[in-house]
């Protein structure tokens, strides 16, 4: 039984989304012999996020070693930090190398996902058609929905609008004068992946990002083949990449000495890059560092420091025409508007989605902010698992360890039941709650909360800190690595 045709016999597994974790969940579960099983993916090709992000300059600020599934090393990245096309391939060759596209459907968008009781198992409507499973793995990500600013004019922009996350490949912007709205991650890529190549180029700056050093280099023809020939030595090269980058949990839990080195070299890095005093006081943060994502870039103050581009310190407020208006009210006649506003992370809509018992909505039940026991299941919804959601990303380290801990979880989770011959297993809603209560103790004293900032971490209703795990990836994987039955109620 494989699963391949919806509204036929019930598969095993449904899997949605097919970047990192779904792709991982579907390898490991082919590697452990199921068949039944299905990855719905709505686009027309696997990876994700690195599917849709496409524009100028887009990469990774994960080492490339540790941003790859550790049961399927790359010998061959090209960089030290690996470049998003280069991400997307290496997924492609992970949906070839275990058989995944004969259990993926594409265009199979989940429009809904509601438990029926009676039959004990998920009905997922999508595009594509009906799919019955006795489990549900969300695994749609949390940079997969784009976050569109509600700016008062902007739909009747003159020019093209886009987000970075719809970028259009042939789009050509040379010779245009462009407004790029937001100064995260992706801005810090787009900017000098712009820069020089329009008429001028406007960026609208809400509040000031720390920058470190990215200190970026190819992989000569040697390493690569010395990876390739010497499993053992990628194996150690990764294995001591994880080691540095959890060492700076320490950071974000404000420890001293290592937060104010990490804030110096920051501030370093500003003074040595950006000459002009008036431009440097723009760009220097009010904030502690941490407490929003910290970003690596050599090129970024490079290209604020060129005269055909303008920092504008402040928000987009509105638009008037062809006219962008910052909130200090100056105007920038642009021809083009390049949205870099990231992602509705801690309110997925996915969530409105899926109905649990009794009919409540997931949506509902995460109304004070996303929870999950063990970051991965949730009251009220029988035999399914989030993964790459509630507190189960990083702001340090790699966030695929913290998914390949997930999915041992959910592999541990299925064996227990076929174990038992149970069809449904549920987390209990005093296991969820105390949980919770953990996290949000262990999240307290970091800088997320203690800062002085708004992020895209915390949910924005409850104030929680609902999107990071408060601590390493070495402590996720033991508290989160191996299922255990006692929270759950079994149902045979």
């Amino acid at each position: 039984m494989s699963g391949a045709d919806p509204d036929g016999a019930p598969v095993e597994v449904a899997i949605v989304g097919a970047g990192f974790a779904g792709l991982g969940t579907g390898i490991q579960l082919a590697r452990r012999g199921c068949r039944s099983f299905v990855i719905l993916e709505r686009a027309d090709d696997v990876g994700g996020t690195w599917r849709d992000n496409r524009y100028p300059g887009v990469c990774c600020d994960v080492p490339a070693h540790l941003y790859c599934f550790s049961f399927l090393p790359n010998p061959h990245w090209s960089q030290f930090f690996a470049p998003g096309e280069e991400i997307q391939e290496y997924l492609r060759s992970c949906a070839r190398s275990d058989g995944l596209y004969e259990h993926i459907r594409f265009g199979a968008e989940m429009h809904g996902a509601t438990w029926h009781e009676s039959t004990q198992l998920w009905r997922i409507d999508t595009g594509a058609g009906v799919w019955w499973a006795r489990t549900l793995v969300m695994a749609a990500g949390r940079l997969s929905e784009p976050s569109y600013p509600d700016v008062p004019g902007i739909d009747d922009f003159d020019g093209p609008v886009l987000h970075t996350a719809g970028w259009q490949p042939g789009l050509d912007l040379s010779g245009r004068r462009v407004g790029v709205v937001g100064t995260g991650a992706s801005a810090a890529q787009l900017v000098p992946g712009l820069a020089g190549s329009t008429a001028g180029l406007v960026v609208f700056q809400r509040s000031a990002p720390y920058v470190v050093p990215r200190g970026n280099r190819a992989y000569s023809v040697g390493e690569r083949e010395h990876f390739a020939r010497n499993p053992a030595a990628l194996r150690d090269a990764r294995e001591q990449l994880f080691a540095e980058a959890d060492a700076a949990i320490g950071q974000r839990h404000r420890v001293r000495p290592d937060i104010d080195a990490l804030r110096a070299r920051a501030l370093q890095h500003l003074a040595d890059s950006v000459p002009d005093p008036q431009l440097r006081a723009r760009l220097t943060p009010d904030y502690e560092i941490g407490c929003k994502r910290v970003l690596l870039s050599d090129d970024y103050y490079p290209a604020l420091n060129r005269q055909d581009v303008v920092l504008e310190p402040g928000a987009l407020d509105r638009v008037e025409g062809s006219a962008a208006v910052s909130a200090h009210g100056r105007r920038h006649e642009l021809d083009a508007l390049v949205l870099a506003t990231g992602f509705l992370s801690t309110r997925p809509p996915f969530a409105d989605r899926i109905a649990g018992r009794g009919g409540r909505s997931l949506a509902e039940h995460w109304s004070g902010g996303m929870t999950a026991y063990a970051s991965t299941t949730v009251h009220g919804f029988p035999n399914m698992f989030v993964l790459d959601g509630p507190n189960a990303s990083l702001g340090h380290n790699s966030a695929i360890e913290m998914i390949e801990t997930q999915i041992d979880y959910v592999l541990g989770a299925l064996q227990h039941l076929r174990r038992h011959g149970a069809r449904t297993l549920e987390v209990s809603l005093e296991a969820e709650r105390a949980y919770t209560r953990d996290i949000d103790r262990r999240s307290r004293s970091t800088v997320w909360l203690t800062g002085g900032c708004r992020s895209w971490y915390v949910d924005e209703r409850s104030g929680r800190l609902t999107l990071l795990w408060p601590d390493s990836a070495r402590a996720f994987r033991e508290r989160n690595g191996t299922f255990d039955p006692a929270p759950y109620v079994v149902q045979e």
